[in-house]
């Protein structure tokens, strides 16, 4: 898994490595980072770095002077370079003279907008990692005379760095590099970030335990069951799935058919669509009541059963039953209505909670808010649960306080029907005997994935992610080897 870590423990990490290392070597060692990458860029977009104008937009501290030793080494390669100094007093003085040595240009305030409009590429140091709230007027302002790529140093000004809020006039960014360690500005608002670069400077024996984790391809292929020769339908887990109305059995098709897509053993349906569920999909065992479903492993419980009486019998029964359950849509508004529901649960019991921003709100009483990750660390510790927070970035927490993020893939799931399939997904993990969290997870990354397959870069339904789930796992296999 990728580690994530908060402003506060890079600084620390920081702070403790500078103790040890010559003064000046790791800004050196960052900015020759940034400055390979600003090259990158230059070829990707112009063709070539010898000649092209890159201008600095230097704000005060580390990330101004992280930008001007980046534009004196990029001074060195023969490009031309031009700083704007956004508070003159307090550029950084060695980075400054850096610049001035290579020729490097700093401009007058009348000259910025000229060279902001034509250059080949602008490097934002205006604000790190300390910094707060969105860009001052001044900074905006120059912004808005930028037709370049911009490649931000450390972060995009003006972006959140612990929650990648957004309150104002901020950065967007072609490309971020960032310096011994991501930070959850990078996986919580990556459309800010663009394509994240990481520069080791050494940090990563003084950052300890990560705040948040990111699945890579070797996790999701290592979760997802594969069958053994030993393996038979009852082993590889049986999915029972609570879903769906005679009225509305959308649900219950979907759900069911991505349990089967999923590699479940065996999948059992029970509810009024058993039909439909059996027309569509006929290795479906489907039964009219959860009361007469037979033995499973996990429970799929929630997507259109309602939330009267009878869906708060279905959600109960299957709590009681002392196997995992995740427990989506209309679950979770019955929760949040009758909360003692719960109590037929067995509290070592598994449960996992799929809530969108809405229903998240329903079940905790407040919205998620800018700092998202707060907010379902503890919804996770208050309902003893793992809760998979839906959004642009998925996040999923346990109860003991880990966060998973999930990396976006656009946004082709948010459409009718799409949290169904995950639903599907994450009840053939569980009842494989996956860990939940790490089930949850991974079942948002390959449900993810397969939306981005199945859109190719145009709108996609459900029934088309639903389609696209064998390829994503493959796909993913195939990364590993």
């Amino acid at each position: 898994m990728q580690g994530i870590w908060t402003t506060e423990q890079v600084r620390a990490a920081e702070t403790r490595l500078l103790a040890r290392v010559p003064e000046g070597a790791l800004m050196r060692r960052a900015a020759y980072g940034v400055a390979v990458r600003a090259a990158e860029l230059l070829t990707l977009h112009t063709g070539g770095v010898q000649g092209r104008r890159v201008v600095l937009l230097v704000g005060a501290g580390n990330n101004g002077g992280d930008a001007l030793w980046a534009g004196a080494f990029l001074r060195r390669r023969g490009v031309g370079v031009a700083a704007v100094l956004l508070n003159p007093t307090k550029a950084h003085p060695a980075g400054l003279a850096a610049l001035r040595r290579t020729g490097g240009r700093l401009l007058e305030p009348s000259e910025c907008a000229e060279w902001t409009g034509n250059a080949d590429l602008v490097i934002d140091g205006i604000v790190g990692i300390s910094g707060k709230g969105p860009l001052r007027p001044d900074a905006a302002a120059l912004l808005d005379t930028v037709s370049a790529p911009v490649l931000a140093v450390d972060l995009p000004s003006g972006v959140e760095p612990d929650t990648g809020a957004v309150d104002g006039p901020v950065v967007t960014a072609t490309s971020t590099v960032t310096f011994g360690a991501y930070k959850p500005v990078h996986v919580l608002n990556p459309q800010r970030c663009g394509d994240v670069a990481l520069v080791d400077i050494g940090l990563t024996g003084e950052l300890g335990e990560p705040a948040l984790l990111r699945l890579d391809p070797a996790d999701t292929a290592s979760t997802w069951p594969v069958p053994t020769p030993s393996d038979n339908k009852y082993t590889q887990g049986v999915t029972g799935v609570a879903a769906g109305s005679a009225a509305y059995p959308g649900a219950a098709v979907l759900a069911a058919a991505a349990a089967v897509r999923g590699k479940a053993g065996m999948v059992r349906y029970a509810g009024p669509a058993a039909d439909v569920v059996r027309s569509h999909w006929p290795e479906v065992v489907a039964t009219g009541s959860v009361f007469d479903a037979g033995r499973v492993q996990a429970w799929v419980v929630g997507p259109g059963i309602g939330t009267g009486r009878e869906g708060t019998e279905v959600l109960a029964y299957t709590l009681g039953q002392a196997v995992p359950v995740c427990a989506d849509a209309d679950a979770i508004t019955i929760i949040a209505q009758q909360p003692d529901v719960l109590d037929a649960r067995d509290p070592d019991t598994p449960l996992v909670l799929t809530p969108h921003d809405g229903e998240f709100e329903r079940l905790t009483g407040a919205a998620p808010g800018h700092d998202r990750v707060a907010a379902v660390r503890e919804a996770a510790r208050r309902f003893n649960a793992v809760v998979l927070l839906k959004g642009h970035c998925t996040l999923v927490a346990d109860p003991d306080g880990r966060v998973l993020v999930n990396k976006p893939r656009g946004a082709w799931l948010a459409t009718a029907g799409s949290g169904d399939v995950l639903s599907g997904l994450i009840g053939a993990l569980l009842a494989s005997g996956s860990d939940p969290w790490l089930a949850a997870g991974v079942a948002a990354d390959v449900h993810a994935r397969s939306g981005e397959l199945a859109a190719r870069g145009v709108p996609v339904s459900a029934s088309g992610v639903l389609a696209a789930i064998p390829q994503a796992l493959r796909e993913v296999r195939a990364l590993v080897g």
